[in-house]
């Protein structure tokens, strides 16, 4: 028997009418799917409620990792995968839950992205690995930044095959998110101790040094160059979040609060 058996999704979703048919679409060994949802009203709930596995949620968002752990007490499987609305699970993801059977000590499992722009992949991005499978028993997520990381007590290990990261929601709707991203972000890369951030995120905390690098390193070390004007929309798309971020650190600076008020946001 695969491990999909004992495998229960997860999606938080707000306003993903553009992406969840897709997402759906590569869940079709799934018994039980718990969506988390936020307040749609662009058609997401139509959808999903016409898919008699599938139980919505609704919860007002105030955090990634409280709406995701409000989903893992919905769990009641062994496992859960978290999937954001706008990821689709390769064939071999697929095949691999199947056949997997984990060792007693693994918590997790990491998997690699794909990025694409409009269906178009990248040859390479700074999306990295994400631990989307797991043993809830003992899971939780805690807020990072304007993202969110699950904490497992055990062993994590690489799953072999790829998620593809597709978003396809209109442009404005990624430039406001990036707004609200950014002093999110910015307030926690100065509220940390620099010996708790990445060399990327020290780099990201001076403010003016991350929007000069970024389109270099994603043209030329990621090779978006070789691919075509999806590779440069993408190296703009970070371009875009960086200067956003330096902006806001800048401000931040230049508004002469108290550290303690700088890193509060």
């Amino acid at each position: 028997m695969g491990l999909q058996d004992d495998v229960t999704p997860l999606l938080i979703t707000f306003n993903e009418i553009q992406n969840i048919g897709r997402t759906v679409g590569r869940l079709g060994w799934a018994k039980r799917i718990v969506v988390v949802d936020s307040g749609s009203t662009d058609g997401t709930l139509e959808f999903l409620t016409k898919d008699p596995r599938i139980e919505v949620h609704h919860r007002a968002f105030d955090g990634f990792a409280e709406q995701c752990n409000f989903g893992l007490s919905l769990v009641r499987t062994e496992w859960a995968l978290s999937l954001d609305a706008d990821y689709e699970l390769s064939d071999e993801v697929v095949a691999n839950l199947q056949g997997l059977q984990p060792a007693a000590e693994e918590a997790g499992f990491r998997v690699r992205f794909v990025y694409r722009i409009h269906g178009r992949p990248l040859r390479g991005s700074l999306y990295p690995p994400r631990t989307v499978l797991y043993r809830v028993r003992g899971a939780r997520y805690e807020n990072e930044g304007h993202g969110h990381r699950i904490r497992l007590s055990g062993k994590v290990s690489e799953l072999d095959g790829v998620i593809f990261h597709d978003d396809r929601k209109p442009l404005a709707r990624w430039l406001s998110a990036q707004l609200k991203y950014a002093a999110i972000e910015a307030a926690h890369l100065l509220k940390a101790q620099p010996a708790e951030l990445t060399l990327a995120d020290r780099i990201r905390r001076r403010g003016w040094l991350a929007p000069f690098l970024v389109v270099a390193y994603v043209l030329i070390v990621k090779r978006a160059l070789l691919d075509g004007r999806a590779g440069w929309f993408y190296a703009f798309q970070r371009l875009a979040a960086e200067v956003l971020l330096a902006l806001e650190l800048i401000d931040r600076r230049l508004s002469g609060r108290s550290p303690e008020e700088v890193g509060a946001g």
